[in-house]
């Protein structure tokens, strides 16, 4: 994609965000896009800094060290690592990364506070929700996630600060909010219970933002909508 594609792409994005916050009676603002640079080159990461994105996320862990190594010079980006995490892969995610949406295990979470540097503030954590209950998918069944928030947010070096789900894909508007509504409502029932700074809802793709944001979605995941196909 060129320069002025993503411009462009990238204006349109913000303009579709901005309406589906205004249709669900949300202040401008209230979401955020995290733009989904996995298999993007640096160069395009770059040029959407320029355009004022800060929020990148990666799901690839060399290819993502090998782009922030390229951009080192642009110390206000904030990484997000979206993808499956392995246990012995954890170390470099707690070092060089803001944020984790992807974790779905107790065992992770703790590999990622004893490794997080004492020097950097707290890893903020997603924990990743099966809302489809799909066997291919990963997450943890909702009926579990209180007994693993529990256990994450009493873990230092982390920021236990919301839940992060990929559902199954649906045609309609109503299909697609039905299990956001339910991860809305998961939320809801962990900030209950939890001494915790439970403020996100990291759901939303380029398909189905418009549900993502009607349901209250505060970070969206877009990468076909801002760079074009992969």
């Amino acid at each position: 994609m060129t320069n002025d594609a993503l411009s462009d792409s990238l204006a349109r994005v913000r303009q579709r965000l901005a309406r589906a916050l205004e249709s669900a009676g949300r202040p401008a603002g209230d979401a955020r896009m995290l733009a989904v640079s996995k298999t993007q080159p640096a160069a395009a990461i770059r040029h959407a800094h320029r355009l004022d994105q800060r929020h990148f996320g990666e799901s690839y862990l060399q290819e993502a060290l090998d782009k922030q190594a390229e951009l080192d010079d642009l110390d206000d980006i904030v990484w997000h690592f979206v993808g499956p995490l392995q246990s012995n892969k954890t170390r470099a995610v707690a070092e060089r990364f803001a944020w984790v949406h992807s974790v779905d295990r107790l065992k992770v979470a703790r590999r990622l506070s004893e490794q997080r540097p004492d020097a950097l503030p707290p890893l903020n954590i997603c924990l990743q929700v099966n809302i489809s209950r799909e066997a291919s998918k990963s997450g943890v069944m909702p009926e579990a996630l209180g007994e693993l928030a529990r256990a994450v947010a009493a873990l230092p070096g982390l920021s236990l600060r919301g839940l992060m789900a990929i559902p199954a894909p649906a045609e309609t508007f109503d299909a697609q909010r039905r299990p956001l509504a339910e991860l809305r409502t998961c939320l809801d029932d962990l900030k209950r219970t939890l001494d915790a700074p439970l403020d996100t809802l990291s759901m939303g793709m380029s398909g189905d933002l418009e549900a993502a944001v009607a349901e209250g979605a505060t970070l969206v995941r877009l990468g076909t909508a801002v760079f074009g196909s992969r």
